[in-house]
């Protein structure tokens, strides 16, 4: 078994980087934050218990040098990153970045984008018609969406094109109206990390990856940093219809992120992220290999405009909240047989990387044969007064 070096995952100017994340702690047995430094992860939890926590935290900065002290209890980021076989949870190994931020995504956030979001609606689900439909919608606008705003005069005349031509989606409104689409991806407590399975469920023959730029926002709508996710998607279902979203979206191991989060400091920042470029492997046991890339700095609407449909007067996050930001990429080619398109296959090794960000890799199973998500927030609460008795036992005699 080939041994993964850190420098495989972690970001190409790590020593620059300011990288958080999670780690489970056979000795503890639960979940502990931790701070990326020097090969190893340090302990967090003796300064805030989750990542949540932390990142509503104006002294941030501060917590992070604190825990910089020799003598903090650490863990070597090689031996996490290559656990035994067959150690579950008797070993370290990284968890998701994030744990009590709710899991929020957007939708059709690239103008490009949105011609596949109509082709999965006007084939129903079924992947046989859409290089015929591809080719009837390109033609109807000239072959490109590229360039137009969202709820510019310019969308405006596009959509009503569409319209006319026969091509009228409920995608075309979020895609290039006024409002961005934001939907709930997953439950708090159920996203995966690094290295874990990721799911597509028996009832899914047409799916696949989106590499996606996720936002770390705290509980006052700021940005403190971002991290790679894996928005798995299930186009078939969702092409049968937009009500079916929570069907397409919300599986066990259908929402990948990590490794870490990259937070928001002087090597890095949130123009930086705009500027991110995210490249997608999938390599299959049967040789198959797939390449794309999702150039963020396409979006269609700005990080402030998606931040602000969530969060605002209208809605807001106690625990702050993760964004998937929507991507560009919606592979065509063909895998199988000719005109049935791109579909995963079990075994497909899906790797989601960036220069600055890292490697996110996960193994595609059927979403039956995973394990249980068993681990939720009744779980973590109780970790956690468990942990608070320890510290500060009750006196003798109280009840």
């Amino acid at each position: 078994m080939t041994l993964v070096e850190p420098e495989a995952v972690l970001p190409q100017d790590t020593p620059e980087a300011l990288l958080i994340g999670r780690l489970w702690d056979p000795e503890t047995k639960g979940p502990r934050p931790v701070l990326v430094h020097e090969g190893n992860l340090i302990d967090l939890f003796d300064h805030t218990q989750t990542v949540s926590a932390l990142l509503n935290r104006s002294d941030l900065p501060t917590v992070l040098q604190q825990a910089q002290r020799k003598g903090a209890r650490c863990w070597d980021l090689r031996d996490v990153l290559n656990p035994p076989v067959g150690s579950s949870n008797e070993a370290p190994h990284l968890l998701s970045p994030v744990d009590l931020q709710a899991v929020k995504a957007c939708g059709v956030t690239f103008v490009d984008s949105l011609i596949e979001r109509v082709i999965e609606e006007r084939c129903a689900g079924d992947l046989t018609l859409a290089e015929q439909m591809r080719a009837q919608v390109l033609g109807s606008i000239g072959g490109s969406l590229a360039g137009v705003r969202p709820g510019s005069e310019e969308a405006k005349r596009v959509k009503e094109l569409l319209v006319q031509e026969g091509f009228w989606s409920q995608y075309l409104e979020v895609g290039i109206g006024p409002d961005p689409e934001v939907f709930t991806k997953a439950p708090v407590l159920s996203t995966v990390g690094y290295g874990v399975r990721i799911g597509i469920p028996s009832f899914s023959s047409w799916n696949n990856p989106e590499p996606e730029l996720v936002l770390m926002v705290d509980n006052q709508g700021q940005i403190r940093g971002c991290t790679l996710g894996n928005d798995v998607n299930l186009r078939d279902v969702e092409g049968r219809s937009a009500l079916l979203l929570g069907m397409a979206k919300d599986n066990n191991g259908s929402a990948a992120l990590g490794p870490f989060i990259r937070l928001f400091n002087d090597s890095y920042t949130l123009d930086d992220a705009r500027q991110e470029t995210i490249r997608l492997t999938v390599r299959g046991i049967d040789g198959y290999t797939l390449t794309g890339t999702n150039s963020v700095q396409r979006l269609s609407r700005p990080f402030e405009e998606l931040v602000g449909a969530a969060y605002g007067r209208h809605h807001q996050y106690p625990d702050g909240f993760a964004l998937f930001t929507g991507t560009l990429f919606a592979p065509n080619e063909d895998r199988n047989a000719p005109g049935m398109g791109f579909t995963h296959e079990a075994g497909d090794i899906v790797e989601i990387s960036s220069n600055r960000l890292g490697s996110l890799i996960n193994t595609v199973h059927p979403t039956e044969d995973l394990e249980p998500w068993t681990y939720g927030i009744g779980n973590l609460l109780e970790y956690l007064l468990h942990d608070a008795n320890t510290r500060h036992p009750a006196p003798a005699g109280t009840p």
